[in-house]
């Protein structure tokens, strides 16, 4: 049975005490998250000094972690002090380091690694390595991550900057490549030159380690069933603690019998059959402009993928793309034109959440610049995004299509000149 109690007003007093657990709460919480602790530093070899660009900084037991860029500077955001990071770098030793103080940057430097080669050097082994990682691309070619990815190129011409373009895009991909994206905002640099390379971000698009479209016998990909006989493979050794496990190095060149030409490293988890990283150099790349009286000479195109390093799955989502073209382009009656085209493309945000967005294939009719200027530009994207940020380009590149009045998004506008006045034959200030 249900007694009714007289209706009664609480004192404020009473009302305060109430709330006085949730109120301590809520400043416990402010108090955390002030208490978080900005750590910042640079990752650097032991012996040669030279920075380790995207090498993994974490807090073990954790999924709080970065890499380094391009200069192997990092930024870390952990709740407290004291903690531990451990830093790693695929040719390098792993160390931790206990951190205490916030107060200056760190310096850490990583040995390189030990090689280890297998008790018994078996003349198939890398065959077989490499047959196993074309067999695990395969089997996993369908797996698919969505996620983003910063795309920066800078071309240079006698070594100096004429082209800087800068977009993230929205990005689907797989194991072995990209398979589409679309843009989501894009800022360029530039000055008046001989020749621009405003589609060359299609090399990075349209590359892959294996493409199951391709026929599989006439395939020179590296990873294809055609390894043997169309490429030379030596072990280099073992990247690991013995040789029951750990990361080979395989070094490869097409046979000389081969008409294409292609040469470099591969990285292959012993244990879990994936491709770690990939390094590869084109010494015979063909490429033309639409300018017929303009060629291309000496042409030489480098590419690299890394591959998210850590846990135990057969295959990992792309964390870094590296395109490098040299060439010398030439023209009749004109002197040869030192041409450098460089580009790297870092994902994240990567998940295996589908998303509804247009992703497109890469065309060799694309223009990056028609893209990137069809794009409503937004500062506030580019002055807020911390993957930008985190690789700064280069000062001397913005300055120098500053000093030369460069066209675009990225740099400073010239001040305008006020309109000169002309008269009875004389210039008025």
């Amino acid at each position: 049975m249900l007694s009714a109690r007289p209706r009664s007003f609480s004192p404020p007093t009473v009302i305060f005490q109430r709330f006085l657990p949730l109120l301590f709460l809520l400043l416990g919480l402010a108090h955390l998250s002030q208490a978080q602790v900005q750590l910042r530093g640079v990752v650097r070899d032991k012996d040669t000094k030279e920075a380790l660009p995207f090498a993994s900084v974490a807090v073990p037991g954790t999924t709080n972690g970065t890499t380094t860029n391009l200069e192997g500077e990092f930024t870390l955001v952990v709740k407290q002090l004291p903690v531990t990071l451990l830093f790693s770098e695929l040719n390098h030793v792993k160390d931790t380091l206990r951190i205490t103080s916030a107060a200056e940057a760190l310096t850490v430097s990583l040995a390189e690694a030990t090689v280890v080669l297998p008790e018994v050097k078996v003349a198939s082994f890398p065959f077989q390595l490499v047959d196993r990682a074309f067999r695990n691309l395969q089997r996993n070619y369908r797996r698919t991550y969505y996620g983003k990815a910063f795309y920066r190129q800078i071309t240079r011409i006698d070594k100096q900057p004429t082209e800087l373009q800068e977009v993230v895009w929205n990005v689907k991909s797989n194991p072995a490549r990209i398979v589409g994206t679309t843009l989501a905002q894009g800022r360029y640099a530039a000055v008046q030159a001989p020749i621009n390379l405003s589609n060359f971000s299609v090399y990075t698009r349209k590359f892959g380690l294996f493409d199951p479209g391709q026929d599989s016998t006439t395939s020179l990909a590296l990873l294809s069933p055609n390894v043997e006989k169309n490429y030379l493979l030596e072990l280099k050794g073992i990247v690991g603690e013995d040789s029951t496990g750990g990361v080979a190095e395989i070094t490869f060149e097409t046979r000389p019998e081969v008409k294409y030409r292609a040469q470099g490293t591969i990285w292959i988890d012993i244990e879990t059959d994936q491709v770690v990283r990939y390094r590869m150099v084109q010494p015979s790349f063909t490429g033309s402009t639409n300018n017929p009286r303009q060629k291309f000479e000496n042409a030489k195109l480098s590419i690299e993928m890394a591959f998210r390093q850590g846990g135990k799955a057969p295959v990992a989502p792309l964390e870094l793309m590296k395109m490098d073209l040299t060439t010398d382009l030439t023209e009749p009656g004109k002197q040869p034109l030192a041409i450098n085209v460089s580009s790297f493309t870092y994902f994240f945000d990567q998940s295996t959440k589908a998303q509804s967005l247009p992703y497109a294939r890469a065309s060799l009719t694309d223009r990056d610049l028609d893209a990137i200027k069809a794009k409503p530009y937004d500062p506030e994207f580019w002055a807020n995004n911390p993957v930008v940020k985190r690789t700064p380009a280069e000062d001397e590149v913005v300055s120098a299509f500053e000093k030369k009045g460069a066209f675009g998004s990225m740099v400073k506008k010239a001040t305008p000149k006020a309109d000169v006045i002309i008269r009875n034959g004389q210039i008025q200030k």
